[in-house]
């Protein structure tokens, strides 16, 4: 049976969404300190398939490893979906393929974390290294699934259009792995340090003897900053050496993210990163890194995809 490109488009993007479920699931369980739910076993819960009279903190645990189950799942059928309706050479073949490459990793990553026992209250430099990696992976994955989605939906190769514009851009998604990276570790320094008003969360921050984990907070928002400011400039520039509808749509998207995440992430510091805000911090992580690289993927595309069509794009799969 030929699956159609049209469905493997719609299914991308139902992907893309129930990632972003299982990801801020995963903070819910890395912020109410149940990630050690299922003590050091993996891929059983307490040496169990199913653990007799779990604790809270082991359903929530459990609960997380089920939801990620079905997304690899989702990007088995992904990866499935698009070999078979796209044809050789395609580009959503690439993105489906490398969807399941960095969710392989993703698995990997979460394996070691439950593994080696850096879950709960464990605030060593193992974990907030093995944190950060775990919030780049989760990026890259997300990207991946993006990509597929605008690949079937008729989106161009990347075929750089200038050294310097493809260099600024990957430096741009450079700096928002930073980014993410410096976030995973705070919101760990959060969790497992948390003030008790604002004043105390300053005193930590300056204390000398205070854990790395909170030193490394102050880091986090200046990064931000800095990348928000390189994001705002990039749209523009994409929007210059390309002015089409579709990067000024992706530049205007990225734009209101950048400053929309801004204002989450200040509510976040006067708040104290209560778990709600935490949360929509996250998401919108997320979605400014989902954003970002579509935006780059239209401003950097070879050609329009009518013309790959008209190359043979649209012939069936083999």
């Amino acid at each position: 049976m030929i699956l159609p490109m049209v469905g493997l488009k719609k299914f991308s993007w139902l992907v893309l969404g129930i990632n972003l479920a299982v990801i801020l699931w995963g903070a819910y369980v890395r912020a109410s300190g149940s990630g050690a739910g299922c003590g050091s076993h993996w891929p059983l819960c307490n040496g169990q398939v199913l653990p007799q009279s779990p604790s809270i903190e082991t359903l929530i645990e459990l609960s997380h490893r089920v939801t990620s189950a079905l997304a690899l799942l989702s990007v088995v059928a992904l990866l499935v979906w698009a070999f078979r309706a796209a044809p050789k050479g395609h580009p959503a073949r690439l993105g489906a393929a490398l969807s399941m490459v960095f969710m392989v990793t993703e698995a990997a990553v979460g394996a070691g974390l439950v593994l080696f026992r850096l879950v709960a209250h464990d605030a060593s430099v193992a974990r907030a290294l093995f944190v950060g990696v775990h919030l780049c992976n989760t990026f890259l994955l997300l990207g991946a699934i993006a990509l597929t989605a605008h690949w079937a939906g008729g989106g161009a190769l990347l075929r750089p259009r200038g050294e310097r514009l493809a260099a600024e851009l990957a430096a741009g998604l450079v700096a928002l792995l930073l980014v993410g990276a410096s976030g995973a570790v705070a919101a760990l320094g959060d969790t497992l340090f948390p003030a008790t008003s604002l004043a105390h969360g300053l005193a930590q921050d300056a204390s000398p003897t205070a854990s790395f984990l909170v030193r490394l907070r102050i880091l986090h928002p200046l990064v931000a900053v800095g990348a928000g400011l390189l994001l705002l400039y990039l749209g523009q520039r994409a929007v210059q050496a390309r002015p089409t509808p579709a990067v000024k749509s992706w530049a205007r998207r990225v734009t209101a993210l950048v400053f929309l995440q801004w204002m989450v992430g200040v509510a976040n510091v006067g708040l104290l990163a209560p778990l709600p805000l935490q949360m929509l911090h996250l998401l919108l992580a997320d979605l400014v890194w989902v954003a970002a690289v579509l935006l780059f993927a239209v401003a950097l595309a070879e050609e329009p995809a009518a013309a790959r069509a008209a190359e043979g794009w649209a012939a069936a799969p083999v």
